[in-house]
């Protein structure tokens, strides 16, 4: 069975977003071009990594060629999210020759192995490129796209639920157990 590659070069459209309450919600990662939409989930952790790295790299280009402008998106997800896969590993390029910000975004894989040897040996192969390796989404945007992107992504991040003002820790809307308040419930 051959790798199924979504690729979006370039995308209408790509754009981080969430699909529930604060505390509760799902990230997904949407391209779209035309009527064809691809949704994948990850963890919050994986979109702000990705966001960082993002504005890091275009930072990077930004000092060594010129100009990266961006125009900041308010753009939600399309509806409904139909999940493709569950992201595992993601890569992040610049083409310098194009000017483009390549995402790479592959599906979550169990790896098999008994020994760190073995470990090793799946993990090298899980990076390479291969005709039969676990599903895909490649999208290549410019850097305008990329910086709004990356924006929009954190503002996601960020929205979540509101600190404690005692322990910083996230406060749900039943409140929670507050370290600083030796074991008590907090409101929110």
């Amino acid at each position: 069975m051959s790798r199924q590659v979504f690729l979006y070069d370039p995308p209408d459209r790509f754009v981080a977003g969430t699909v529930g309450l604060p505390g509760r919600r799902t990230f997904f990662l949407q391209a779209t071009a035309g009527p064809r939409v691809t949704s994948v989930a990850l963890e919050k952790t994986q979109v702000a990594a990705l966001a960082e790295r993002m504005d890091e790299l275009l930072d990077e280009v930004l000092r060594r060629s010129g100009a990266v402008s961006y125009t900041h998106l308010k753009r939600q997800l399309d509806t409904p999210v139909e999940e493709e896969f569950r992201v595992g590993t993601m890569a992040l390029a610049w083409d310098g020759d194009e000017q483009r910000m390549i995402v790479e975004a592959q599906a979550l894989v169990e790896l098999d192995a008994d020994s760190e040897e073995d470990l090793a040996e799946a993990e090298e192969r899980l990076l390479q490129d291969e005709e039969n390796g676990p599903p895909m989404l490649r999208v290549r945007l410019t850097g305008a796209q990329a910086r709004a992107f990356a924006k929009r992504a954190l503002d996601v991040v960020n929205a979540g639920r509101p600190p404690c003002p005692l322990c910083s820790l996230p406060l749900d809307p039943e409140g929670h157990v507050c370290p600083r308040q030796n074991g008590y419930r907090r409101g929110a």
